[in-house]
C-alpha cells in the first residue's frame, strides 16, 4: 500500500486486484443490481487512483475503500435520480406534444409506463418509437447487438401489457 501510495503503479494495479472483488461485492449489496455494481467499482478504482496519497492510516485499509465504494454508489444513485427526473419531465413533456397527434387517452399512460420500465428497456422503447430509430440505429447508440435492442423491446412490451393492465385496474377500481 506505500508503495501504491508513492507512485508505483506496478504496486497499485496489485492493490486493486486484490480489493476488487470486495469493492464490487460492496458495490453489488449497495446498488442491488450487476450493471450498476461494475460502474460504481470502476468509478472507486479511479477514485483511489487519486486518493491513495491521502490515505493517512488512521483507520483499516478496507474500512477506508468501504467509505470510498458507498459514496460512489451514493454519487451514482443520485445521478440516476436526476436523470429520471430528466426523463420524466421528457415523457411528459413527448406526452404532451403527441396528444395533439394520438386521440386517445392511453397515450399518456402508455409513455407514463415507459418510464417505469428497466432502464435498457425503457432507452430501446425510446429510441425506437420516440426517436424513430430503426433496431440497428438504436443498437448502435446504445453499444449492443441488434438482436440485444429486439429483445430489449420485446420485453418492454411485456411489461408494458402488465403495467398497462394494473393501471387500467386502479382506475376502474
Amino acid at each position: 500500500m506505500e508503495k501504491a501510495a508513492s507512485g508505483d503503479r506496478a504496486a497499485f494495479a496489485r492493490l486493486v486486484e486484490s480489493r476488487y472483488d470486495f469493492i464490487h461485492a460492496v458495490a453489488w449489496r449497495w446498488c442491488g443490481n450487476r450493471q450498476d455494481a461494475e460502474d460504481v467499482a470502476q468509478e472507486v478504482c479511479i477514485r483511489l487512483a487519486s486518493a491513495i496519497r491521502g490515505f493517512k492510516g488512521t483507520s483499516r485499509f478496507t474500512t477506508w475503500i468501504y467509505a470510498i465504494t458507498l459514496n460512489a454508489a451514493r454519487d451514482q444513485l443520485r445521478q440516476r435520480r436526476r436523470a429520471q427526473g430528466r426523463d420524466a419531465a421528457w415523457l411528459r413533456e413527448q406526452t404532451t406534444l403527441s396528444a395533439g397527434e394520438a386521440e386517445d387517452d392511453g397515450g399518456e399512460a402508455l409513455w407514463l409506463a415507459v418510464g417505469q420500465l428497466p432502464d435498457r428497456q425503457r432507452d430501446a422503447v425510446l429510441l425506437i418509437y420516440g426517436e424513430g430509430l430503426t433496431h440497428a440505429a438504436a443498437a448502435e447508440v446504445l453499444g449492443c447487438a441488434e438482436t440485444t435492442m429486439s429483445w430489449h423491446v420485446h420485453e418492454a412490451r411485456k411489461r408494458l401489457k402488465v403495467l398497462l393492465r394494473a393501471g387500467a385496474s386502479v382506475t376502474e377500481g
